[in-house]
């Protein structure tokens, strides 16, 4: 190929595999990517499937994984997750994490967390393979980005969106792996991540030294964290622009403030320690909510108004401009006055 020897010789073999690299990304089902600055709509889509349980195993301690079978299923990329609507009617969001090429599967895990809400304990007690279960999405806010290298940040379950991204990247793109963990018995995916090249994993047992197992990661590559709010909330500190996935609200507290529910002519007091969405249920028990956790839009609200403190993972700017999730965001101030 003269005209790839030419540009060996003047530009080297490393700009070569740049090159190639970047050629193995644009062709394939992941691109386009967006740039790091663009942000990504993570409106769900509107159509809900029926799946069959085929295969629950435990992948680790305390870690079901589940494949849920169904036909000509939409597509999805590196980093997209469902929403697993339970038996009980609970909506929980989990990763996919097989393969994004397989059209007639899902596969998600989840660790059980004792003293959660509910929805763990609930798949892990209750969800058996033979049972049919409702999924919405797939959608993604945690999408691979196209960069010259890259460094993962996981703890524990945080590895379910960030394995099907280490399949993807091709062979040539330089990425580093910092896989967290109590130990490795508790850590789902070791093996596979670490055949993916062992070279390029460390694995921790225990409490990582950020500062220390970083200290080398290459200068503008694209920095990816998921796990417990710690450890995203220390990778925050050290890497702004850092891609998070997050699965729980961050925070619930703020100050007292009062919510004027314009259309039902009540006035609400919101305590610092609830929120919008428990007291406008005292007041109108019908209001619909789901995730409770900022993340599936179904108490999206009108806001007539006041500013909202935004804490939710899924509206756009644009949609944040005249509306808020009643289940995590509050008022910036003293008082809202919502369209209900």
């Amino acid at each position: 190929m003269p005209k790839l020897r030419t540009v060996a010789v003047v530009a080297g073999a490393a700009l070569l595999a740049r090159r190639a690299m970047r050629r193995r990304i644009r062709t394939s089902p992941l691109w386009p990517m967006p740039a790091l600055e663009e942000p990504v709509s993570g409106r769900p889509r509107s159509r809900a499937l029926r799946l069959l349980v085929t295969s629950r195993e435990e992948v680790a301690e305390g870690v079901v994984r589940l494949r849920l079978e169904g036909r000509e299923l939409p597509r999805w990329e590196p980093g997209a997750h469902l929403d697993l609507v339970l038996p009980s009617g609970l909506v929980r969001q989990y990763s996919l994490c097989g393969d994004p090429e397989d059209t007639s599967s899902y596969t998600v895990a989840t660790r059980l967390v004792p003293d959660g809400r509910g929805g763990s304990r609930e798949v892990h007690e209750q969800v058996r393979e033979g049972m049919e279960l409702e999924v919405r999405g797939p959608r993604n806010r945690f999408p691979l980005v196209e960069a010259e290298s890259y460094v993962f940040v996981v703890g524990g379950i945080g590895i379910t969106p960030v394995l099907p991204m280490l399949r993807a990247l091709p062979d040539e793109v330089e990425w580093r792996l910092v896989y967290c963990g109590r130990d490795r018995a508790s850590m789902p995916f070791v093996e596979d991540v670490e055949k993916l090249g062992r070279d390029r994993v460390t694995v921790v047992e225990g409490l990582p030294d950020l500062d220390a197992l970083l200290a080398g990661a290459p200068e503008g590559a694209a920095v990816y964290c998921c796990g417990p709010e710690g450890l995203m909330a220390a990778m925050e500190e050290r890497f702004p622009r850092v891609h998070l996935e997050r699965f729980t609200p961050r925070t619930s507290g703020g100050d007292a403030f009062e919510v004027e529910l314009r259309r039902s002519g009540r006035t609400l007091t919101v305590p610092a320690d609830s929120t919008v969405l428990a007291a406008v249920r005292a007041e109108l028990p019908d209001t619909l909510y789901s995730c409770e956790q900022g993340f599936c839009g179904t108490c999206q609200q009108r806001v007539l108004e006041g500013e909202v403190d935004h804490r939710d993972e899924l509206l756009t700017d644009g949609e944040r401009a005249d509306s808020m999730l009643i289940c995590v965001s509050r008022a910036r101030g003293d008082r809202l006055v919502l369209d209900m």
